[in-house]
């Protein structure tokens, strides 16, 4: 017993410590690697080691490091850019090489010829169409011209080119890319959250006497969401891009058609908030150092921006929900909380009126206020959603139809054909 000292159950619990930490750093870690970033990174890292093994068997370079960076390069986020990417880099790889054959056959390497050659290829590049790669037409140019063996070193170059360009397409094919839908509503949630906090503190200050500065600051905090709309924008277009062509994914249009509508709603519902702060701003430099409105009429526009606030939370919930089930839940209490509001601003407007007839100064900015804050109900409102969402949807279809007919009637014919034998449409036959 003395040899323990009483250390022993200590040591024990703190093993059992040690134990209980791991297994936390182990469930986190699983957690992470399903996220996209590290899903996209383990692709990546995977496609550029593929293709430069296929490389060391079939091109003549000893290290052909040209194969691994295509590969990098064109194993990109989404299925639909990876594609796009992949066509394009081939492009330019191969309009590069052209034009350095052309030019090492008729003037070969010097200083005047290397400007000319970086003209040729940029030129060439904006021809071919290759985007963001029309640098890498002039470098292949360039790496093509600078050596001895020239018809080597193109083929050499063209062959890497392609190998890692089909590995990263391949790659993609075998491991679907992740689909950013789930980043996209995040940040669509997250938007609306920021919106429904700044709603409150306006409610809040509103309901009694605010300082014509404290006002202005939170008109510099609603200018600042605009910021705030370009970063949820740039998410959203990834989460387009991961939608198309992704064999994962069924519906791929609707998804996009819901997502995009939502952030239109919510960038309308921005503008307006960003107007209705000005309204207050101007109204609190007119009656400072009075209140902005009467007891009454204060607390009514403070519940009003509240429910209001509650609607937009609903709202981004309700357009970035999956499941059926979630998604009706989500539009009931989107609904209830719309009458809701709406129930407060008809009461609100009474106490607008009242005063007003009371008081006739800054009714203008009164009825700007009650104006603001029925438009964003109406831009919330379930029946105007669902006629935007067809809308949407109808001209989205009409541009596919015309952009690609023959894709169009063939997944028409498939679709047809899938159907049970009894609900096709029989063939027309003629009259006997």
């Amino acid at each position: 017993m003395h040899l323990w000292n009483g250390k022993g159950p200590r040591v024990r619990e703190e093993r059992r410590e040690d134990r209980g930490e791991w297994a936390t750093s182990v469930a986190q870690l699983v957690k992470r690697r399903r996220e996209p970033v590290v899903v996209q990174a383990l692709r990546s890292a995977a496609a550029a080691t593929i293709a430069y093994v296929v490389a060391l068997h079939l091109s003549p370079e000893p290290a052909p490091l040209t194969a691994p960076l295509t590969a990098l390069l064109v194993v990109q986020v989404t299925l639909y850019a990876t594609i796009t990417t992949g066509v394009r880099r081939v492009n330019s790889v191969v309009a590069g090489v052209v034009v350095a054959i052309i030019f090492s056959s008729l003037v070969g390497l010097t200083w005047w010829s290397l400007a000319l050659l970086i003209v040729a290829s940029l030129a060439v590049g904006h021809l071919v169409r290759v985007s963001e790669f029309v640098p890498e037409v002039a470098i292949s140019a360039m790496l093509v011209l600078g050596v001895t063996r020239v018809g080597d070193i193109a083929w050499a170059r063209v062959l890497e080119t392609l190998i890692g360009a089909v590995v990263g397409l391949a790659c993609n094919l075998v491991l679907a890319p992740p689909v950013w839908v789930g980043v996209a509503g995040e940040s669509i949630e997250d938007l609306a959250r920021r919106m429904r906090q700044l709603m409150l503190r306006i409610g809040e200050e509103a309901a009694g006497r605010t300082p014509a500065s404290l006002a202005a600051a939170r008109l510099h905090e609603a200018r600042r969401l605009d910021h705030d709309i370009v970063e949820v924008d740039a998410a959203l277009r990834q989460a387009e891009d991961s939608l198309k062509l992704n064999p994962r994914v069924r519906e791929g249009l609707l998804h996009r058609v819901v997502l995009r509508t939502g952030l239109d709603t919510l960038e309308i519902c921005t503008v307006v908030l960003r107007v209705l702060a000005r309204s207050l701003t101007d109204l609190a430099k007119e009656r400072e150092p009075e209140p902005l409105f009467d007891p009454q009429a204060g607390a009514a526009l403070e519940q009003l921006l509240s429910e209001v606030a509650d609607a937009i939370v609903s709202f981004a919930v309700l357009v970035t929900t999956d499941v059926s089930h979630s998604a009706e839940s989500a539009e009931e209490r989107l609904a209830a909380e719309l009458t809701t509001a709406a129930a407060t601003r008809d009461k609100l407007a009474q106490l607008f009126l009242e005063g007003v007839q009371r008081d006739a100064r800054h009714w203008q900015l009164h009825g700007a206020v009650l104006a603001e804050v029925n438009r964003m109900l109406d831009e919330l409102d379930t029946e105007h959603r669902s006629r935007r969402l067809l809308e949407e949807l109808d001209r989205c279809t009409r541009e596919q139809r015309e952009r690609w007919p023959r894709l169009t009637r063939l997944r028409a014919n498939v679709r047809r054909l899938r159907m049970p034998r009894r609900n096709r449409r029989p063939a027309s036959r003629r009259s006997m």
